[in-house]
């Protein structure tokens, strides 16, 4: 498991399954009008992915302007998410 997970591969993974939770989450939206909306919860996606990256950038020793990036994104993306959580009702 250790190596697994310093490889990257493990994170890797991790990334993929996100990639295919947001399609399916976006297909399903299209296909049924299925709630909540692809727009409230791909922020979060993003996020989670973002940080997944970063540690897998970390692993690898990447220059720290990745690693910065990575995690700026994922504050963005985690701020983005709050706002769209917690905005009044009635507001679309």
């Amino acid at each position: 498991m250790e190596a697994l997970l310093v490889s990257g591969r493990l994170l890797g993974g991790i990334l993929c399954l996100i990639v295919i939770e947001g399609i399916v989450i976006v297909v399903a939206h299209r296909h049924n009008n299925a709630r909540p909306s692809p727009a409230t919860l791909i922020p979060n996606l993003i996020s989670g992915a973002a940080l997944m990256l970063g540690i897998r950038l970390a692993l690898s020793q990447a220059a720290w302007y990745w690693l910065a990036l990575c995690l700026s994104a994922s504050l963005i993306a985690h701020l983005t998410d709050l706002t769209l959580r917690y905005r009044p009702q009635g507001r679309t």
